[in-house]
């Protein structure tokens, strides 16, 4: 909130400067003390709102989301409940964003939180109505107090406390600073000329919504609405328009808070939006009515005449007015929640399911009972995986070949699957593990948790190091000698075999297969050392772009090497038992 209210500033510093020169000359007035006096006492009244409402969520905050989340069975128990929540917190935006997260979490359906939203309009009027009483003039002992509780008191609770009495006596005592520096505005052509373009209610409730948009709390345009009044500058039907343009601009929050949310949240800070704008449009016309209506109702000061009464009379009407605004509009819409919610609907599409990459197939929660069933659901899944590796591998080879580089983009997508399934293996093995395993299922536990992370790199390999080798071979062309080509042929041919081995091994759990993968190994490494010479006495060559094609190869190779290193890995983990 402070970092959009020295945003505010700077903007409202801008809207000031034009008419400054004009000031000094024509009037004899101290702009560069009103500015002093009015953005001063503007911080002071932002930070004092946060103070406030910070303490309060501190200490009632859980308590609060629990009554929310709860008492919003009917429409006329979620706007009560809206109310009550948003009075003790201060601040309709701080309901909206809560309303937005259990909606999100599904613990509230849209039609719930469309009443929710009505009576949070309701309970942002509380604080406009506290502001309206006139004590700042001992605004400075609750800041005093709540300044000892913060700062003397270890206990948390204490010093809750200590900021919520800081909190609103620095609302008071900012409220006063802005209207005691505004007094001499009061024969400032320039500003009463502007305050009269703000008499015109569209223009009035732009400025409103405007200034609620940039500081993001409704209380703040209610409070320099009221603190102007007090000063005797600002008209009654000039208040109500910024009273009635603050009810939009409170919708920024809820709007920011939906971003990235699922469509049922974005469809929450909509109806807020709805509710709020058409219920402005209905009261345009009708701005003199609900002023009369405030008049009626409010305590005048007939004693007193001219700006002395308005400072006298007009704030609590403005507050009044803005209440009368709220639960009539609450009142009235109350029946329509039905409606709100189906418009959002309409407005607010959901999204198309995105289809799954891959689901697993075998990993059966009726199996979790029996152990050697759940394994043996686990292994068909992971020899599932190690044959999606074997696809890639292969088709890496092909469309490496073939230098199809587009294809060489959409294979290195596959590893997603190699992801979920891991993920889901893991998972079920998590759910296996919560049993009583004896010490031999303990062990096969072990096994294939291990091959199902050892199956992701392998995975890996594949998207990450022989995409960036593809990447690199792009834009030169170089022709193999035969002895090479014999040479990587036979190092692929052998990984590829452990790897189609792999897949019997995970699946079947067959020690001979283990060993077989293992007995690969020296034809492995003696190919690779092969290679490696070969390459060694390749390196002097004069030809274009050998030194390139020699590391590429050589990197090939070594990948290839890499990723029987791992099938060895898995292979070692099956004969666990014999060591």
């Amino acid at each position: 909130m402070l970092r959009q209210g020295l945003i505010l500033c700077v903007v409202c510093l801008a809207m000031f400067f034009p008419f400054t020169a004009y000031a000094a000359a024509e009037i004899s007035i101290d702009l560069f003390m009103l500015l002093i006096g009015l953005f001063g006492g503007l911080a002071l009244f932002l930070f004092g709102l946060d103070q406030l409402s910070s303490g309060l969520k501190r200490t009632a905050g859980n308590a609060l989301k629990n009554l929310l989340s709860k008492l919003t069975s009917n429409r006329i128990t979620g706007a009560f409940t809206g109310a009550l929540v948003t009075g003790i917190l201060n601040s309709s935006s701080v309901t909206t964003v809560l309303v937005v997260g259990f909606v999100t979490a599904g613990v509230m359906n849209l039609q719930q939180s469309v009443g929710v939203i009505m009576g949070a309009n309701i309970g942002s009027t509380v604080t406009a109505q506290l502001l309206a009483f006139n004590i700042s003039k001992y605004s400075l002992l609750p800041v005093a107090i709540g300044f000892f509780m913060l700062f003397i008191s270890k206990k948390q609770r204490f010093q809750n406390y200590g900021s919520m009495i800081m909190g609103l006596g620095l609302v008071f005592f900012g409220m006063s600073v802005m209207s005691d520096s505004m007094h001499p505005l009061r024969n400032y052509q320039p500003f009463i000329d502007l305050l009269k373009n703000l008499e015109n209610p569209v223009m009035g409730i732009l400025a409103g919504a405007v200034f609620t948009g940039l500081v993001q709390s409704s209380a703040a345009t209610v409070g320099i609405a009221i603190a102007m009044a007090s000063g005797g500058i600002l008209t009654l039907n000039t208040g109500i328009a910024l009273a009635l343009g603050a009810n939009i601009g409170t919708c920024v929050t809820a709007l920011m808070a939906s971003f990235g949310k699922p469509p049922e949240a974005i469809r929450v800070a909509v109806v807020h939006v709805f509710f709020n704008i058409i219920g402005v449009i209905i009261w345009l016309p009708f701005i003199s009515t609900l002023a009369s209506i405030a008049t009626t109702i409010s305590p005048g000061s007939p004693a007193l005449d001219g700006a002395a009464r308005m400072a006298a009379e007009v704030p609590r009407q403005i507050a009044n007015a803005n209440t009368i605004f709220n639960v009539l509009n609450t009142a009235f819409f109350i029946p329509f929640t039905g409606f709100f919610a189906l418009l959002a609907n309409k407005m607010i599409k959901d999204r198309p399911e995105a289809v799954p990459v891959i689901e697993p197939l075998f990993l059966d929660k009726n199996f979790l009972e029996v152990p050697a069933l759940a394994f043996g659901g686990v292994r068909k899944e992971l020899a599932r995986a190690a044959g999606i590796i074997v696809e890639m591998i292969e088709r890496f080879r092909v469309s490496f070949k073939k230098g199809d580089y587009e294809d060489l983009k959409l294979l290195v997508r596959e590893d997603d699957k190699i992801d979920i399934l891991e993920h889901a293996s893991l998972e079920y093995l998590g759910k296996i593990r919560s049993r009583n395993l004896s010490e031999k299922d303990s062990i096969e536990h072990q096994c294939l948790m291990l091959s199902a992370v050892t199956l992701e790199s392998l995975a890996d390999v594949i998207e990450t190091d022989f995409a960036d080798i593809a990447n690199r071979s792009r834009g030169f062309s170089y022709e193999r000698s035969e002895k090479t080509q014999e040479l990587l042929v036979g190092i692929y041919q052998n990984v590829y075999q452990a790897m189609q081995l792999l897949i019997q091994l995970i699946q079947n759990n067959d020690p001979n297969i283990a060993h077989q993968i293992l007995e690969l190994k020296p034809k492995i490494n003696s190919l690779q050392l092969a290679f490696i010479n070969r390459k060694s006495e390749r390196l002097g060559i004069d030809a274009p772009d050998a030194m390139k094609n020699i590391q590429i190869e050589i990197s090939v190779a070594d990948k290839l090497q890499r990723m029987y290193i791992f099938c060895r890995r898995i292979a070692k983990e099956h004969l666990h038992d014999e060591s």
